[in-house]
């Protein structure tokens, strides 16, 4: 078998950086790079599977068991967050960690530091991948191709390896909340799924937020600053008035846990007009609701004070907690509790400070809880991945076919 990092490897060298501001599915033309190569490797491992116009690459291979047990689904997604670039990763890989900074040699003076990150130490001893500093690493959800493309090689170099109907699934564009848009669980054939796209080792969630995103333009005035008393409307000082008005409190930085929070993401402005974008997340649906019914109120109060017109919001759900849609069929849940532990590992069942692919497959009617991927530091040049965390993932993906089949 090929080792699974130089599969990871090979998988993080091919930029496939989704790219929310594109109308296509997948949204960038480079993502079809590495689905076209997972599908040709599958092919060549001698499994069914297909690529479709949508960008989605389903595998399936046959049950080699007499009784009749559930189809079984691993889904991981090939784009990587537009946070940050994706193109040229070049990895380092820490043999042995020892504990200390690591430079990160791309950019001189950048580290990556314990004291920083105190979870490296976790993984002294370990073997690390980091980024060079200038990218980021694509662990989220490279980590999760490669454990599950390396399950399915050694099903297909073992035979003698019991399981039920497994299928497989690769998407594009969940990073910017597109992933699973035409997804066809029918046609996927699974009863029951994972996702392989969670953090550190041991984790596992069926709790996700419910999310939502809030775009408003802001229409201002110019009128030249030496004649401007009482007629200019500065759309950048309205733009921050606007997000004062939200609850400090509940921004990300000062939140955890269950705590949901509106997240200012981009904000583009001039005195004619500006452009706010948020997230708004939150694990309670009816704190959601409220959430999206204060940032109404909010862009209402700008409108009554400027005048109509003055603020334009969009606002769009994206995805819900699938915690509703899983508990029905908890044994998705405890066969993963189970698979852990047979690795060796603790299980930290957590609600996700996030949302997968998972979430919106389990509304489709696919209960798909979320299964660590092994990776820390997402979306970043601070994103790193211990060898060893990807190897029990993959194992871990095996323990869960073993334990349907038996």
């Amino acid at each position: 078998m090929e080792k699974i990092l130089d599969r990871f490897l090979r998988y993080v060298s091919i930029e496939t950086t989704s790219d929310e501001n594109s109308e296509s599915q997948p949204s960038a033309d480079r993502e079809w790079d590495l689905l076209k190569l997972l599908r040709d490797e599958l092919a060549a491992l001698g499994v069914e599977v297909t690529l479709d116009e949508f960008g989605y690459v389903m595998a399936s291979i046959p049950s080699n068991v007499d009784a009749k047990v559930p189809a079984i689904g691993f889904i991981a997604h090939v784009d990587t967050a537009p946070d940050a670039s994706g193109k040229d990763v070049k990895p380092q890989i820490i043999k042995n960690y020892d504990g200390g900074d690591i430079a990160l040699k791309g950019v001189p003076g950048l580290y990556l530091k314990p004291a920083e990150f105190p979870e490296m130490l976790h993984y002294k001893g370990q073997t690390l991948i980091t980024t060079d500093g200038t990218t980021l690493l694509g662990a989220d959800d490279k980590a999760g191709v490669a454990e599950i493309m390396n399950a399915v090689q050694y099903i297909v170099e073992h035979p003698e390896f019991k399981h039920g109907p497994i299928k497989i699934g690769f998407t594009p564009d969940e990073e910017i909340g597109r992933g699973v848009v035409k997804f066809d669980v029918a046609r996927f054939g699974a009863d029951f799924a994972y996702t392989m796209d969670g953090g550190e080792i041991g984790e596992l969630e069926y709790e996700n937020f419910n999310a939502a995103s809030a775009k408003i333009h802001i229409q201002g005035c110019n009128v030249h600053p030496g004649y401007a008393k009482g007629k200019m409307r500065n759309a950048i000082h309205i733009a921050t008035e606007l997000n004062g008005l939200l609850p400090v409190e509940q921004r990300p930085e000062y939140t955890q846990d269950y705590e949901g929070f509106f997240h200012l993401i981009a904000f583009n402005g001039a005195v004619e007009q500006a452009d706010i974008t948020y997230i708004i997340r939150d694990h309670d649906r009816a704190k959601f609701e409220e959430k999206k019914a204060l940032m109404t109120k909010v862009c209402d109060f700008i409108n009554v004070k400027y005048g109509d017109g003055t603020a334009t919001l969009t606002l769009k759900d994206q995805y819900y907690n699938m915690r509703q849609q899983v508990e029905p069929h908890f044994h998705v849940v405890e066969k993963a509790i189970k698979a852990i532990e047979m690795a060796g590992i603790k299980p930290k069942v957590q609600p996700i400070r996030g949302g997968t692919d998972g979430a919106n497959l389990s509304f489709k009617g696919l209960p798909c809880p979320n299964i660590f991927a092994g990776g820390l530091n997402f979306h970043g040049k601070m994103e790193f991945v211990p060898l060893e965390s990807i190897e029990k993932a993959s194992e871990v993906v095996l323990n869960i076919i073993k334990l349907y089949a038996e």
